[in-house]
């Protein structure tokens, strides 16, 4: 188990990948034989992102290319561990993906509401999952909120369509407005969402500025 683990792990490294968290494997999502699941995103910084540009998907011109870029990268390194690779857009019905990432002990809920991971903060997000014929387990975490001083998440949808006006929901419709007048253009849609960025894990995990664009964009199309 250790070698494959290691394997794992140097391969995760090579696409610049992080695993966010590990969970028993869940049977009703993961074929038969299965151990243990793995969620896995982008490491914090600049390298997957760039790594990402310089791929066939992105430069090919067809749509979707960072999910066809993670089904590539991914199920081949599910492969080459002997197991399966699973993606939140597999479906209906899709992977249970946020009941998962709250399972692993190292991803919450946060108090704006959205998901919080114990080093990428409100960064986090997921590529897809490894089911693997193997046994891991990535240790739990203390949750990040419980000593967050003033909880800037709270206040800093400049909208109010997270966090404390909000009420702990997400008000989507409100979202959208804002990122379609001038101001929203300037902030929100060009750097990413303002209560992500508030975060103060996420300060350690930043993402490029045109990253968080495209994904906005994705989101706001």
């Amino acid at each position: 188990m250790a070698k494959a683990s290691e394997h794992l792990r140097a391969a995760l490294d090579a696409a610049h990948l992080l695993g966010l968290g590990s969970l028993p494997a869940d049977p009703a999502h993961c074929p038969p034989g299965s151990r243990s699941l793995l969620l896995v995103g982008p490491m914090g910084g600049a390298r997957w992102w760039q790594a990402l540009k310089e791929s066939p998907e992105w430069r090919d011109g067809a749509p979707d290319p960072v999910d066809r870029w993670s089904k590539r990268v991914l199920g081949a390194i599910a492969g080459s561990c002997g197991g399966t690779a699973l993606f939140p857009s597999d479906g209906p019905p899709y992977p249970p993906f946020q009941r998962w990432a709250q399972a692993t002990g190292r991803i919450w809920q946060s108090p704006a509401g959205l998901l919080v991971h114990a080093e990428a903060g409100l960064w986090v997000s997921f590529r897809g999952a490894l089911a693997l014929p193997f046994d891991l387990a990535l240790p739990p975490a203390a949750r990040p909120c419980d000593s967050c001083a003033g909880k800037p998440c709270l206040n800093a949808c400049p909208v109010g369509a997270l966090g404390a006006q909000a009420g702990g929901l997400y008000d989507v419709p409100r979202c959208h407005d804002y990122l379609a007048r001038p101001e929203g253009q300037g902030s929100c849609m060009a750097r990413g969402c303002g209560v992500r960025r508030a975060c103060p894990l996420s300060q350690s995990h930043a993402r490029l500025e045109d990253q968080s664009a495209y994904h906005m964009r994705q989101f706001h199309r």
